[in-house]
This record gives structure tokens, sequence and C-alpha cells, in this order.
């Protein structure tokens, strides 16, 4: 199969120009209401080919959530031309049901009263899926996730953290071509997030899934994708390689050294400047675009050094940082994966 302009096979994930505009009713007095509309998303375009995992970030309202909600279907699209697996999500969402797995993060697929394991044969009677199948996929995410002692626990029972897990697996059991996960480690604990990291790892490296992955936690993204759209205002500003985003923000990193004894700022170490001081922990601050490894090469050759950590730019002011500076140097939604401009 091949794209319309027939230069290769035909992107898993083939969004053109796709538009959502909201209308909404605001107050303008005591008793008169005037309507606006919202632009949620603003003609993005962007193509994910079958088996790569991609990270989808922004802030908060920049229109991540609209989006996946057009590509599962469950929003149709103002504009724009938008096909999933060759199918039309607002048109063909039965069909494409059952290619495509979605976890919502905020929100359960499962059933709040039943137990789990009564929750995946409900998955299981719905999609249709084989015995055989069934079994195998329950059993690989049971043992994965961690799921046996909840399997006969109510999911209201259950803590974010479980109940996460157990979205995930829910999500994966009619073997889905496409994976969604919108925000799947918020509120968890490190174990948690760990879990679901490998998993998702796990399932992207051996059976092949296509993975887009809305998050604002950065770690997510390092340990689990090597490309990441950035959507801000409903626009697609950059679409590369998450250093290269860094990069293009110029932002900074901060090293977080911890040493045997109170001692004066550390100084004299390129390409960094200490910013804080508390006893014997220092805040050292540098480019992102800059290796971190020389940095802690020069701390721990001329400091008593005894532990260190590296802290990573919040997805929001990397955001807030690329925005004002336009430093795409591109149009937004015309970032390549390597990061060249490419026709729209």
């Amino acid at each position: 199969m091949t794209d319309p302009a027939g230069t290769g096979p035909e992107p898993l994930i083939d969004v053109r120009g796709i538009e959502k505009v909201f209308t909404v009713r605001r107050k303008a007095g005591r008793l008169r209401r005037v309507r606006e509309e919202v632009r949620a998303v603003d003609g993005i375009t962007f193509q994910v080919p079958r088996g790569e995992m991609v990270g989808y970030i922004g802030p908060n309202g920049a229109g991540k959530s609209t989006t996946i909600k057009m590509l599962t279907g469950i929003l149709v699209p103002s504009g724009g031309r938008l096909r999933i697996a060759g199918l039309d999500p607002a048109r063909e969402r039965t069909r494409l049901a059952r290619r495509i797995g979605v976890v919502f993060g905020q929100r359960t697929t499962l059933w709040w009263d039943l137990p789990l394991a009564d929750s995946y044969e409900l998955v299981r009677r719905m999609y249709r899926i084989p015995d055989a199948v069934y079994r195998a996929n329950l059993a690989r995410c049971v043992e994965l996730l961690d799921l046996a002692p909840l399997l006969a626990v109510p999911v209201r029972q259950l803590s974010l953290g479980q109940r996460m897990r157990g979205d995930i697996a829910a999500a994966l059991l009619h073997d889905p071509e496409v994976l969604y996960l919108d925000e799947p480690t918020i509120g968890l604990d490190v174990v948690s997030k760990a879990k679901v990291r490998e998993f998702v790892r796990e399932v992207n490296a051996e059976r092949g899934t296509t993975v887009l992955l809305t998050t604002h936690d950065l770690t997510d993204i390092e340990q689990l994708c090597r490309r990441v759209m950035v959507i801000d205002h409903g626009r697609l500003v950059y679409d590369g390689a998450l250093d290269g985003l860094r990069a293009a923000a110029d932002g900074e990193r901060t090293l977080v050294v911890d040493l045997e004894r109170e001692l004066p700022p550390i100084e004299g170490v390129p390409g960094a400047r200490t910013v804080r001081v508390e006893g014997p922990r220092q805040w050292l601050v540098f480019p992102a675009a800059q290796s971190a490894a020389p940095l802690v090469t020069a701390v721990a050759e001329r400091y008593p050094l005894v532990d260190l950590s590296l802290r990573e730019p919040d997805v929001e002011s990397l955001i807030a940082e690329l925005y004002a500076r336009g430093a795409t140097g591109a149009e937004p939604g015309r970032r390549t994966p390597d990061g060249q401009g490419a026709p729209a």
C-alpha cells in the first residue's frame, strides 16, 4: 500500500492538516451571551510509520487529548484528512476499534464494580478475541505488569497505579496495531512508572505495536521514544529528536551535586555555573544541548563527590522557550524526524 503521492509505504497514522474548532458561549454582560470559536487543533500534519514510538507533548490545553480523540474517532475533525491504518476514524470507528488500543490516564475503561478478571472477560467478548489469543495475551500482561494479585479485586478498590496497569493490559488484549497512551503515568509512584515503561517498551519491540504517547513526564519520553512532537496552541511547533528539541529550545539542565562537606560554590567547570548552595548540596546549570558527561567528570576530579543527579527542564519551559524564540526555523508542523523541513 502506498501513499497518495506514490512515494512509498502508507504510514500507519496519516494526519494532514486536521483542525478541530469548538463553539463556546461566553458572558458579555449580565444577560447577554456571545458565541466564540476556539481552535483546539489548528492545521496539524504528521505521519507515523508502523512500529514507531512517538512522544506527543505540550502544555495543558495545547490540544494533545483533542488530537488523540480525533485519532480514535471520538471526535470528528472540523477540517483536514485523517487515516489510521487506511481507515477514517470518524466514519469507520467500529472497524478501527479492533485495530487500536487506548488508555486515558485520568479515566478508566474498566468496569468499576467488577473484579479485574471479569472486566477482561468482557473485553474478550466485546472484541471477539479467540480463546488462545486471549489466554496468551492475558498471561503475558499479568506477568509483566504484576497483575496476578489483583485479578479478583474490584476495580474501585485498586490504587491509581494498579488501575493504570490494569487499563494498559485491557487495551492490549486484542493485539492492537496502534496504542494511544494519554498520560499513562500521571500520579504513579516510581515503581509503577518503571513497570509501565518497561511493559510498553517490550510490547513495541516484540509485537511491533505503534505507540503514540502524550505525557508531561520527560522521563517517559526519554526512556521510550526516539521521536517527539510538540504541540502548542493547537499547532505543531516541533517534530524531531528529543535532543534536537533541547537544542532548539536553548534551555538549561540542572546537575545537583552532593559533596562530603559544605564548600564554597563550585567554580571553573566549563559551561556550567552554580546557582544555588544549601550545605553540602549545590545546583549547577548548563545548556540543555551540552552533554553532562564532561561536567560530571570535571566535578568528580576536583571535588569530594558523594552523589549527584541530573534534572531535565520541564516540558512547559522547553515549549515556552521554543515558541517564544521561533526556534524551529520552519512553519509549525513542517519539521521531520531528521530535523529537516518537509512539504506539508
